[in-house]
């Protein structure tokens, strides 16, 4: 395993990150897995060098933090891991339970404490960002919560990079306590992230965590699995036949390199310099250790070119282009008249 320092924070974590949204509830999505079917997977990824821990109260409403850490705290001591997890997507159908507002931050980070049976999570997110409520509320709340012990740091996922440059401006001004973390979506398929989101990560010094790596399985060219016939979020952001010609290249890398394509496509990410860790979702231990080899996987030039050369540029993927994002393909043409001369 590799470890490094999250941003410019103390804070040392392993390079793969442990992602657990496919643990929890079956009542949720059917593709989770249960306490049985996560500890197999959560002991794997301890006992090859992994202290990092992606959590969410989203994941299966609760039951996924409920499940990974009776796993933990079973396995492992607690003071050896990083525990992150997040706040504001919908956990009931109160009118105050989602979003950023004090009332449910305080009230979410002492459910998700019950439901981990623990004193403290180590790195407290945001999920996104959320325009409903003053962002001064928001940190205020974060700080409070950090400062009380609750949580060691704070992080933030999936935004503009213009929000998170509010964000810090308000920490800034106010004297709080500034997120390390920047939790974003970023593969061979996905790099729109690229652009401005990282860069500026880099410059403030934030740390980079990367998820799904592998395009919400499309890399691994197994369109057919129970996630991707279930989870209509792949259809939504990697149905396009730009990210499928760039499956193909993956493959083609990996058929001459003799592994699994998922391998190619995680060592992508692996070697991009600002990537601090990614997160690994493995269903068996043969995904995450795929995952594994790619750390020590450097890929030519030529591979690269071959990966990269079907990219083109598309429609940011977070919460504010939900429903509007258009495909990398052509629309089809409409009839259309002349347009009138004025004057």
């Amino acid at each position: 395993m590799q470890y490094v320092q999250l941003g410019q924070s103390g804070l040392k974590v392993s390079r793969l990150c442990l992602g657990t949204m496919n643990m929890g509830s079956k009542e949720w999505k059917p593709w989770i897995f249960d306490e049985k079917e996560s500890e197999p997977i959560i002991c794997h990824a301890l006992d090859n060098g992994v202290n990092f821990i992606d959590l969410a109260d989203f994941y299966s409403q609760g039951a996924g933090e409920q499940v990974v850490c009776n796993v933990l705290n079973r396995v492992a001591r607690r003071d050896d891991l990083v525990i992150t997890t997040k706040v504001g997507y919908s956990m009931g159908t109160d009118i105050n339970a989602s979003g950023h507002s004090r009332k449910h931050i305080f009230n979410s980070i002492d459910a998700s404490l019950k439901r981990m049976g623990t004193d403290y999570v180590d790195i407290y997110m945001l999920h996104y960002f959320d325009t409903q409520t003053p962002i001064e509320e928001t940190m205020m709340a974060l700080n409070d919560i950090v400062r009380s012990g609750k949580a060691r740091y704070i992080g933030v996922s999936t935004m503009n990079t213009w929000q998170l440059a509010k964000i810090l401006q308000v920490c800034e001004r106010h004297g709080l306590v500034k997120p390390i973390n920047m939790q974003l979506q970023l593969n061979c398929a996905y790099r729109e992230e690229e652009r401005e989101m990282i860069p500026y990560c880099v410059d403030q010094g934030i740390g980079v965590s990367v998820f799904s790596p592998l395009a919400r399985g499309v890399l691994t060219n197994d369109l057919n699995s129970t996630r991707n016939k279930t989870d209509f979020f792949t259809a939504e952001m990697y149905s396009d036949q730009t990210s499928i010609d760039i499956a193909h290249s993956v493959a083609k890398v990996a058929q001459l390199r003799g592994c699994a394509p998922a391998q190619v496509a995680q060592a992508w990410v692996l070697n991009q310099s600002h990537v601090s860790s990614m997160l690994v979702g493995a269903d068996t231990k043969d995904q995450f250790d795929s995952a594994l080899s790619a750390l020590n996987m450097t890929l030519s030039d030529s591979e690269i070119y071959e990966i990269e050369r079907n990219y083109t540029p598309c429609d940011l993927i977070n919460d504010y282009t939900a429903g509007k994002r258009i495909p990398r393909s052509a629309r089809p043409t409409q009839e259309f008249g002349m347009l009138e001369s004025v004057g």
